[in-house]
C-alpha cells in the first residue's frame, strides 16, 4: 500500500470571490469618505450658522408672575419637559418686557429664571451645544454614506451585470465553435448530409 504525501497547493488565481471583495472594499470606501466628507461640511456650515445666531442670542434674568403650567404629557424623547409662565424681563437695559417663557416644571411665582432672547428683547431658543452640532454632523454624515454607499453598489452591480453578459456572449460564440469538435458532432451546413444536425 502506497502513501501518497498531499500535494502542495497550486498558485492561487484570482477569481469571483476577490472581485467581490475587492468591489465590497469599493463601495465602502466610497461611502466613508462620502460621509466623512458631508460630515466635516455638515459641522462646519452648522458651527457658522451657530456663530452668526449666538452673536444675536442673549441670557437674560427674568421673573415669573405666576406659577408654571405642567409640561404636556407628550415629550420628545431625551428632551427634558419644559413648563411655560408669565414673566418679566429686561432688554435691551431699562426696557421692560413680558410674556410666556420656558421654565423648569412647578416653577413658583416670583422665581428668578435665565432665559434666551434676541436683539429685539423677545424669548428665543439658546444656541446649539457643541453636542447638538456633532450629532446634527454625523447624523448627516451616515445619511450621506448610506445613500453614496447604495448608489455605488447599484451602479457596479450594473457594470458587473453588463461585463457578466458580454463574456457570457463571447463565451457562447467561442462554444458554437469548439463544442462540435470535442463532442464529434458535424455543426449544420458542414460536411456530407449537410442537412443532418
Amino acid at each position: 500500500m502506497s502513501h501518497q504525501e498531499p500535494s502542495a497547493p497550486g498558485p492561487t488565481v484570482p477569481g469571483r470571490g476577490s472581485a467581490r471583495r475587492a468591489a465590497l472594499v469599493l463601495v465602502l470606501a466610497i461611502a466613508l469618505i462620502c460621509g466623512a466628507v458631508a460630515a466635516g461640511i455638515m459641522w462646519r456650515t452648522g458651527a457658522r450658522a451657530d456663530r452668526d445666531i449666538a452673536a444675536h442670542r442673549h441670557q437674560v434674568r427674568a421673573t415669573t408672575t405666576a406659577r408654571s403650567e405642567d409640561p404636556p404629557t407628550a415629550v420628545r424623547p431625551g428632551a427634558e419637559p419644559q413648563s411655560v409662565a408669565p414673566a418679566v424681563w429686561e432688554y435691551p437695559d431699562h426696557v421692560r418686557r413680558s410674556g410666556p417663557v420656558h421654565v423648569p416644571p412647578r416653577t413658583p411665582q416670583g422665581r428668578a429664571v435665565t432665559i434666551w432672547v434676541d436683539d429685539s428683547g423677545a424669548p428665543a431658543r439658546p444656541p446649539d451645544t457643541t453636542a447638538d452640532l456633532a450629532l446634527s454632523a454625523i447624523a448627516g454624515g451616515t445619511a450621506v454614506a448610506g445613500a453614496a454607499g447604495a448608489t455605488a453598489a447599484g451602479a457596479l452591480a450594473l457594470v458587473r451585470r453588463s461585463t457578466e453578459g458580454r463574456r457570457l456572449a463571447v463565451w457562447e460564440r467561442e462554444w458554437e465553435q469548439v463544442e462540435p469538435v470535442w463532442s464529434g458532432r458535424l455543426r449544420r451546413g458542414s460536411g456530407p448530409g449537410a442537412d443532418d444536425v
